[in-house]
């Protein structure tokens, strides 16, 4: 694993983040752009990602999908590209003696896109199957119904995929202004992680992001926040199961109580030995999977329980997850169980970064956030600092009923049911 990292900032804006590890076996190249659903108008909501998905469609090098498809192919490589509300990634993953050849191919798919009309037409039957997919899936859809709930007709609550008739209305002049817009070299980083040549890689990116968009970017809406009583939204679908996401507002991700956050969603969802699974799979036998997770963003956060639920056992399932919620809000925490939560914490954290591209990603998410970088052990200090009393303190002030907030997918209409049970 790397001990270190090298940050340059060249005059233009543009950040290279190297991340030499001499033992990885790969090398990665991503390059990430600070945009992404958030950055969007309703009008062209899903455009951050359908640019994304055109990313492998053909450059003005590479003219078809098959040239890049088939170089990439070629090396043995691992490519793909990915959206977010807050940012968009490129990157491919290769053997070391390949980084060159990567390097090239991610340069060209990030600043030579061909947007082809006849592709774009084309891509829009894809981009709706990805969208029906996720409807059909309801474990994913009811994590885009909890932000609707959360946030409503605003960014935060859209859609990162936009909706079928948004991406019908999409233009190849709609994506060239976009990208005009958001693509410049300050939004843009590159980061090199695994086996590389530290003294000759600087230059060879100089090179490939010659050409570069130097043009302004434009920003973005502050998210607003708005809650006074518990939420409840519900998506009827028939179903073997009811999806639900349960959760309370918190705070962006610059907040100092972030560690303890992650550290209390542990304690009640981090792994088979973690309160919510021990209670709801396992003494009442009412899920399968259960887990609880904080999100953290530039400017909003939020702390949730996501479960698959058996139906007769859905009402008693969320008064348990609450009850364990209130526990802790009460001070129920036990010595053992917060060294257990900073423990697995930490180590699943570590097994995260064995590969080169999850270094990458690692370190590219904190400058893209405007973060000081941090190592993975300057992580786990911070973890491991984190006192029972700060999670306490943290679980009374968002536990409350006024922040409650409940999204269910499956055969149900009845909103006074849940409201009934939602209290803490």
């Amino acid at each position: 694993m790397s001990l270190g990292f090298k940050k340059i900032t060249l005059p233009n804006g543009l950040r290279i983040v190297l991340v030499p590890e001499a033992d990885s076996l790969t090398t990665t190249v991503l390059v990430l752009v600070a945009t992404g659903s958030k950055y969007e108008t309703k009008d062209i909501n899903g455009i951050s990602h359908f640019l994304e998905h055109m990313c492998f469609k053909g450059t003005t090098r590479r003219p078809h999908a098959i040239d890049i498809s088939s170089e990439l192919d070629g090396i043995g490589a691992e490519y793909n590209a990915f959206t977010s509300q807050e940012w968009t990634g490129y990157f491919a993953k290769a053997q070391p003696k390949h980084t060159e050849r990567i390097l090239d191919v991610v340069s060209d798919i990030y600043l030579n896109q061909k947007l082809d009309e006849k592709e774009i037409e084309k891509e829009k039957g894809v981009v709706i199957e990805e969208l029906n997919m996720y409807e059909d899936t309801p474990p994913r859809k009811v994590q885009d119904l909890f932000m609707d709930l959360l946030y409503g007709d605003q960014p935060a609550g859209w859609d990162i995929g936009g909706t079928k008739e948004i991406v019908n209305k999409l233009t190849r002049q709609k994506l060239t202004d976009y990208r005009a817009a958001q693509y410049v070299a300050q939004a843009t980083i590159i980061v090199v992680a695994g086996k590389f040549d530290p003294s000759g890689i600087a230059k060879s990116i100089k090179r490939h992001f010659t050409g570069i968009n130097t043009g302004k970017k434009m920003g973005k809406l502050k998210t607003k926040e708005s809650q006074q009583k518990p939420a409840i939204l519900l998506r009827h679908k028939e179903s073997d199961q009811a999806h639900i996401v349960m959760g309370v507002r918190a705070f962006d991700a610059y907040d100092k109580r972030r560690y303890a956050l992650n550290v209390l969603a542990d304690v009640l969802g981090g792994g088979m030995s973690s309160r919510l699974f021990q209670k709801v799979r396992g003494e009442l036998g009412a899920a399968y999977s259960i887990r609880a997770d904080a999100d953290l963003f530039t400017d909003h956060g939020f702390f949730a329980v996501s479960a698959g639920v058996n139906h007769e056992k859905l009402d008693i399932a969320i008064k348990a997850t609450l009850d364990e919620l209130s526990k802790i809000a009460g001070g129920d925490l036990s010595a053992g169980d917060l060294q257990r939560a900073k423990d697995h914490l930490s180590g699943r954290f570590l097994l995260g970064l064995e590969s080169s591209d999850a270094m990458a990603n690692f370190y590219g998410g904190q400058e893209i956030l405007g973060e000081k970088l941090k190592t993975p052990d300057e992580i786990v200090k911070a973890v491991g600092k984190v006192s029972r009393n700060e999670v306490i303190k943290l679980a009374k002030d968002i536990f409350r009923n006024d922040k409650l907030n409940l999204a269910i997918i499956g055969p149900y209409k009845d909103k006074k049911r849940f409201e009934k049970l939602l209290s803490l």
